[in-house]
């Protein structure tokens, strides 16, 4: 077998995928143009009637101190209050300590819907509430990588003006904002299984913070609410304690204020009802805000007129301007009329500007902003740059002109400069999608081509291996190009653009290979068939399947609904599998023998294998179909379905769920299910005879795989628990939950290991000649080791490849003389579990991983797991029930190639229990308590938790991908014995059934099999990725581009990220295994083996 060729060939498809991707997302989601210029006291100088200018930053400010209290998650509802509301949920009525300063003090208090920007993710929050500027899509992908923040904001101006900042609580702000507060007190924010740790930190040093003097800007995040959204959600008494919490912390830190110290408390955005948050619907981007002051903070009363929501970018210029400092630099935010006086009314109110005056520093600050960036960014359009130009000199002009008058600001000017501020920044945030369209272009067609060149490798792959060194010519020429455009880089513009230098080796690469077996299958025609493959039967079916599910990719209504819309496809195309092969005959027994038939011609299948292959391809059905309609059950829900979708119980992790009994239940059938995976497993491998084999890797099965069977259960049953159930064993409980998941990672570890070291389950037992005192009447006593696939003790001779078996007779000294068989006409020697001996090691590896995989997930997934193993299960044995009935129309069993409906079905497995686990391809469905399972306490880093997430994200691609080879391994598994005469047993003219050694007699057209196999299954990926791509590049100016189309894109190449390299590894695996049967062989015949 050509193990290197077929492993180099699908690397290098691989890298032609993700140079294509790399290039796209590099033109699709570029990061916003960032000013790195910062504000001066400067520029804050306020003209006067007499000509001269005050100094804005040497004036009284307002406020001399302000106290920030962030309350992470903190939403709109939580912050309301509802007397009337009798029965209020968890966290409903919770903070009447808001309602209570309203209420008593309107004058001095106010409450604010908060609106954020999205993505809704903390690390993006904070840039935008202390910088003043919209985030980018890209920026979610930072939100656990936070890097210090360059552009000017609202820490950098309240330091450069001397004020002392003190923060405490979530150490994002730490990496944000390095070496900028004054003390900083940070806490891990990670870990959001812990609702405390944080919370009682900061409360430990807020209250003497505020006694002492050392201070002017206090800064307090709180991480419970946040925390506990994600671990139980909005609708859990762990969200009222914590509620109530907040609501002492804040009646406490108001019993604290001083009269010259302004309140603010606030969220950095909401949650949806399942706790989540990252996304840009309501329950995400509606957050609370409260000001309160013990002096008067609202100059006049409330009126109908005034906001009763709050851009989060408002409160920067807000609050600056009541600090007395200057507006940062990039910030396109408007400030808060109703906390300045009217024109003219400032004196009574502590200093500071009023409203006129705030607007005007407002305005002059946008438009400086506008001006710079437009003249280092050009995505702005001209002509929508001169109509704000045109504004801005209106408004300066009618503003000037009224303060050289003496007269106060009209309302109509506060309304015009109010209309400006909002046009630029609804022209900034329409404009800061910045594409670059040559990137796109290239990158699209460079999946394109490699679309194409899987399409041609599949076909052409036994004429490809045959030939030998095909690679190499376009590997040598895509590495000279790149160079040379490299050069040519340095040599024009002074650097390397990696980009183009990819670009550049992909697309040489792609079009010489192209070309070179464009020409050779030219030549094939021309003479003979030769190395061409005769398209299979089922294509057309599962290309238009196919071409339905990326077509479904340009409709934000069917993303939306991706979870059935695949369930229909897949039953669908799984349904016209009998169909076609009633219509073709081939579901009805044969008719009789035909005498006139010449000698030699091709027996059709007696009527008992077709009725036996029927029966199982309609149980295969129903498993199927059974599968799939459980697993709908087991589907999340996403915001923009609203009510017509309700989320799965299934997702909950056990500890959220508050009836005991359900949530018993609940685990015993989570136990019951991790029962049925292990014994499915372990019953197979007995089944085929690969437990009997004294190499390790049979420890892996006999007992390493249950071991971590029973750790996950104990995990599970620790993990459970409510945190209140067993106080006094609690350091008990939190080492079980951080020992039992790593143990039982250890344990499948070791198994993987095992099996990778040596892979193979094979027993040679060999037989003893029968001795003189044995009568002769008395019957042969049975194998000590059998592998019973119900067929007769006589007939199990034959089943055991009696071919190798007459090989290893010869080949042994001790062997009998003649026939090599005893009496009992038995083999001298036996090989058990060489008929399976590639799939049982990809089996039992897929059970290890999904074991570890399932340990990353809520207790209640188990089900799915199972849902999925039967779902795979069925659609292996359609496949060989579909290849042992059209093997009567010639020679499919034997040519080994999978045919293209096998692997659409497989893929759309894949994407099927994508969301039957869970999962949705958006940011907030991210389930990030798999970045604790065994980590209780936090991580130091990122990488870690990344990976943890990134293997519970994609469960389902990573079980389908690494079993991917066994639809090449199944037919063979599933081979069916019988003979000329239409009966099964042994005879002289019996087929052998050898099973998968049916590959090892065939070496190369096991390998081109193989890369055949693996080359559709990424084009069958790919190709759902070029629509993704096809479809954000097309509706990037869609409403919906950043909500449904940009995270499905960025899901959809991710899954195939991931799904490729466990593809790879898949396929190595069976490498390694044939490479360890080739040394069993070697060491076992020595004289004959290849």
């Amino acid at each position: 077998m050509k193990r290197l060729p077929v492993l180099a060939f699908l690397v290098w498809v691989c890298a032609l995928f993700y140079v294509g991707i790399f290039l796209f997302v590099g033109g699709f989601l570029l990061v916003r143009l960032e000013v790195n210029r910062t504000s001066t006291c400067e520029d804050v100088l306020l003209p006067s009637s007499a000509g001269s200018g005050s100094d804005f930053c040497h004036a009284q400010p307002r406020f001399r101190r302000a106290v920030v209290l962030i309350i992470d998650a903190l939403k709109a509802d939580f912050a309301r209050y509802d007397p009337s509301n009798l029965s209020p949920r968890p966290y409903e009525n919770k903070l009447p300590v808001l309602d209570e300063l309203v209420a008593s003090r309107p004058a001095h208090g106010r409450l604010f819907t908060f609106q954020a920007d999205p993505p809704t993710t903390t690390m993006q929050r904070i840039k935008g509430f202390t910088t003043g500027s919209l985030p980018t899509f890209i920026d979610v992908g930072n939100n656990f990588a936070s890097s210090a923040i360059l552009e000017d904001n609202l820490i950098h101006q309240l330091g450069q003006a001397g004020k002392r900042v003190v923060f405490m609580g979530d150490d994002t702000w730490e990496n944000l904002f390095p070496k900028k507060f004054h003390r900083s007190l940070p806490f891990p924010s990670f870990n959001v299984k812990d609702l405390h740790t944080v919370d009682n930190g900061i409360l430990q040093h807020i209250y003497p913070t505020m006694k002492g003097d050392d201070w002017d800007v206090l800064i307090a995040h709180f991480l419970g609410v946040d925390h506990c959204g994600h671990r139980y959600g909005p609708d859990h008494p762990a969200m009222a304690d914590k509620l109530t919490q907040m609501n002492g912390v804040i009646r406490s830190v108001v019993e604290h204020l001083q009269n010259d110290t302004l309140l603010v408390v606030m969220g950095d955005h909401g949650m949806t009802d399942t706790g989540d948050h990252g996304g840009e619907s309501p329950k995400e981007t509606e957050a609370a805000l409260f000001l309160y002051s013990p002096s008067p903070l609202f100059p006049a009363p409330e009126t109908k007129a005034d906001p009763t929501v709050v851009p989060q970018t408002d409160l920067v210029p807000t609050l600056a301007l009541l600090l007395g400092v200057p507006i940062p630099y990039s910030s396109v935010g408007q400030v808060l009329l109703p906390l300045f006086p009217l024109p003219g009314q400032a004196e009574g109110q502590g200093g500071g500007p009023d409203r006129a005056e705030a607007l005007w520093i407002n305005v002059k600050q946008v438009n400086r902003f506008l001006e710079t960036y437009s003249s280092m960014a050009k995505d702005i359009p001209p002509d929508r740059l001169s109509e704000l130009q045109a504004a801005f000199a209106r408004v300066s002009a009618a503003y000037l002109s009224a303060l050289h008058q003496g007269e106060p600001a009209s309302p109509e000017l506060i309304r015009s400069m109010q209309a400006y501020l909002s046009s630029v920044r609804d022209t900034c945030r329409a404009s800061w999608a910045r594409f670059h369209p040559v990137k796109m272009a290239a990158g699209l067609v460079l999946l394109a081509g490699a679309c194409l060149l899987c399409y041609v490798l599949s076909e052409l792959s036994s004429a490809v291996l045959a030939e030998g060194g095909v690679l190499r010519a376009p590997l040598v020429v895509g590495l000279c190009v790149a160079g040379c455009v490299a050069v040519a880089q340095l040599s024009s513009q002074g650097y390397v653009d990696v980009h183009w230098c990819l670009a550049a080796a992909a697309a040489s690469s792609e079009v010489l290979f192209l070309w070179r077996n464009c020409r050779r299958s030219n030549r094939s025609s021309s003479s003979s068939q030769k190395g061409r493959v005769a398209p299979p039967r089922l294509l057309s079916a599962a290309l238009v399947v196919l071409l339905l599910r990326c077509a479904s990719l340009l409709s934000d209504s069917y993303v939306i609904a991706e979870g059935r819309a695949v369930t229909f496809l897949l039953c669908s195309l799984g349904l016209y599998v009998p169909l076609r092969l009633n219509w073709d005959g081939l579901l009805l027994p044969p008719p009789a023998p035909d005498s006139q038939k010449p000698p030699g011609a091709l027996p059709g299948l007696p009527a008992w294998v077709v009725r036996r292959e029927g029966a199982a391809l309609c149980l295969s059905l129903c498993v199927l179909v059974g599968s799939l309609y459980l697993s709908l059950a087991m589907h999340a829900c996403r915001e923009e379905q609203g009510g017509t979708c309700q989320p799965s119980p299934f997702l909950s992790p056990l500890a959220r769920v508050q009836d005991s009994r359900l949530r018993n239940m609940h685990y015993l059938l989570s136990v019951a299910a991790l029962a049925g995976w292990t014994h499915l497993l372990y019953r197979w491998l007995r089944h085929y005879g690969n437990l009997n084999s004294p190499g390790v890797a049979v420890v892996a099965a006999r007992w390493l795989l249950p071991g971590a069977a029973v750790l996950t259960g104990l995990h599970w049953a620790v993990g459970s628990a409510p945190e209140d159930a067993f106080r006094g064993l609690a350091e008990l409980i939190r080492l079980a939950q951080s020992a039992l998941p790593r143990a039982a990672c250890a344990v499948l570890g070791l198994g993987a290991a095992l099996l990778w070291l040596d892979p193979l389950t094979v027993f040679l037992k060999h037989r003893a000649p029968a001795g003189p005192h044995r009568a002769a009447s008395a019957p042969p006593p049975p194998p000590s080791y059998r592998a019973s696939i119900g067929i007769s003790p006589q007939a199990e001779l034959h089943h055991l490849i009696p071919q190798l078996y007459q090989r290893i007779r010869r080949s042994l000294e001790d062997g009998p003389a003649e026939g090599g068989a005893g009496e009992d006409g038995r083999p001298a020697v036996e090989a058990y579990g060489l008929g399976t001996v590639y799939s049982a090691p990809l089996l039992l590896f897929a059970g290890l991983l999904g074991l570890g995989l399932l340990l990353l997930h809520p207790e209640s997934m188990a089900p799915a797991f199972l849902l999925l193993l039967l779902e795979a299960a069925a659609l292996l044995h359609i496949h060989a029930a579909c290849s042992t009935l059209y093997s009567q129309q010639g020679d499919y069993s034997k040519a080994f190639s999978v045919p293209w409906a096998p692997v659409v079905l497989w893929s759309l497995a894949a994407t099927q229990f994508f969301h039957a686990t869970g999962h949705l391809p958006t940011f907030p469905s991210l389930q990030w308590g798999a970045a604790f399972v065994g980590f209780p306490d936090g991580h130091t880093g990122t990488l870690l938790p990344a990976t943890l997430v990134t293997l519970n994200t994609f469960s389902a691609h990573i079980l389908f991908a690494v079993a991917c080879p066994l639809l090449l391994f199944w037919p063979l598994v599933c081979e069916v014995r019988w003979n000329r005469s239409g009966r099964s047993g042994g005879g002289e003219e019996s087929e052998d059934v050898i099973m998968e050694m049916r590959l090892r007699e065939n070496p190369q057209q096991f390998s081109s099999a193989l890369l055949q196999l693996a080359v559709r299954y990424l084009l069958v990926s790919g190709a759902q990725v070029l629509a993704s791509v096809c479809a954000a590049a097309v509706l990037r100016r869609h409403l919906m581009v950043w909500q449904v189309f940009a995270p499905k894109l960025m899901f959809e190449a991710s899954g195939f990220v991931v799904g490729s390299v466990c593809l790879l590894l898949g396929v190595t695996l069976i490498l390694r295994v044939d490479m360890a049967v080739s040394g069993w062989f070697k060491r076992l015949l020595p004289d004959t083996s290849r």
